[in-house]
């Protein structure tokens, strides 16, 4: 079925091409009765404004784009949705890309999304050198805002989490409950945050109880259930790089018919909703995870409208939120099998 044109629309109504542009892009521009000629044209010839054609002959879609490690982590999808509150808010939408943790994908997405003329990039980059891959997509006018990520330079903006204080926090609690034997499961540690979870934890324990660190490949729950298998014996609680990795942790003890936290006390981190709704609720160190993609769409908006916009590194702080896991419930322990 042949598109109709801006040129039939015109036609019909009796009017220019520019009186049906301004309907379109000024409405308050044209007088009531000639406007309303236009939009009966419009509705009966079911005419459909072309807007991708019409952002890219301005130079720019209203598109911005949201790269992530793991689309399928629950943390990232919250991020995503107040990215979308912010977008919608603002006439904008959403493009989601997942780049697997992979650094060939992700830069393979960058250029299509430079070649696609978006409106800018959110992005939680996959390891410390992000510049090399992003300097130029700014230099080229692509507004840049890393999330979940403290930019070390002051040419994008950043939105992240004080990772250091989220496994301080874990760190204290655990020790606060008595535990000296205690052990960190995360990785790869090429992803700064769980560097930084880890240096927060460690400055906590130090000198207060011993520390057993196993390094995993992925932020997983399969990966938490490997590496459970490492700490039977070994330790009396656990803190998780993430809620994920705590899940599998849990599955894996539960397997084995041992007790939580009567044989091992686990603390996660990003506090998704599964966290609290998991057979034995996750203590887990919560982020403001929409707040996140809320806070950061807001910032790359504003980069792409105002002049005297000025990049901005917003850390937000964390807070630990105490559930079964970590604390003995009330009453006699539940059934151990034999």
């Amino acid at each position: 079925m042949p598109t109709t044109s801006i040129k039939e629309v015109a036609q019909r109504a009796g009017v220019s091409l520019g009186t049906v542009s301004n309907v379109l892009n000024r409405p308050d521009m044209v007088a009531p009765a000639t406007r309303q000629k236009v939009l009966d044209a419009i509705a009966a010839l079911g005419y459909v404004r072309n807007d991708s054609a019409r952002q890219l002959r301005a130079g720019r879609s209203r598109t911005i784009a949201v790269v992530v490690l793991d689309v399928a982590n629950p943390f990232f999808t919250d991020v995503i949705r107040g990215a979308e509150e912010a977008a919608e808010a603002r006439g904008a939408m959403v493009m989601v890309c997942d780049s697997g943790s992979d650094a060939a994908r992700e830069r393979r997405y960058l250029e299509r999304l430079e070649e696609q003329r978006v409106q800018g990039v959110l992005i939680t980059p996959i390891d410390e050198g992000p510049a090399s891959r992003l300097d130029g997509l700014v230099a080229r006018g692509t507004p840049v805002v890393l999330v979940d990520r403290v930019s070390g330079t002051r040419d994008w903006c950043s939105v992240s989490v004080d990772d250091v204080l989220g496994g301080r926090l874990a760190g204290e609690h655990l020790v606060a409950t008595g535990h000296r034997r205690v052990a960190y499961v995360g990785g790869p540690a090429s992803i700064p945050q769980v560097a930084d979870r880890l240096a927060g934890f460690t400055t906590a324990v130090e000198g207060r109880a011993q520390l057993t660190v196993v390094t995993t490949s992925h932020l997983t729950v399969a990966a938490g259930r490997a590496a459970a298998a490492t700490l039977v014996g070994t330790a009396s609680a656990v803190f998780c790089a993430n809620d994920l990795l705590a899940l599998g942790v849990l599955q894996e003890m539960t397997l084995r018919g041992l007790r939580v936290p009567e044989d091992l006390a686990i603390v996660g981190y990003d506090d998704i909703e599964f966290a609290a709704a998991a057979a034995v609720p996750l203590s887990s160190v919560r982020q403001p995870r929409e707040l996140l993609g809320r806070t950061a769409a807001e910032l790359l908006l504003a980069e792409t409208t105002d002049d005297a916009h000025e990049h901005r590194q917003v850390v937000f702080q964390p807070e630990l939120v105490v559930r079964e896991s970590t604390t003995r419930r009330s009453g006699p322990p539940p059934h151990r099998p034999r």
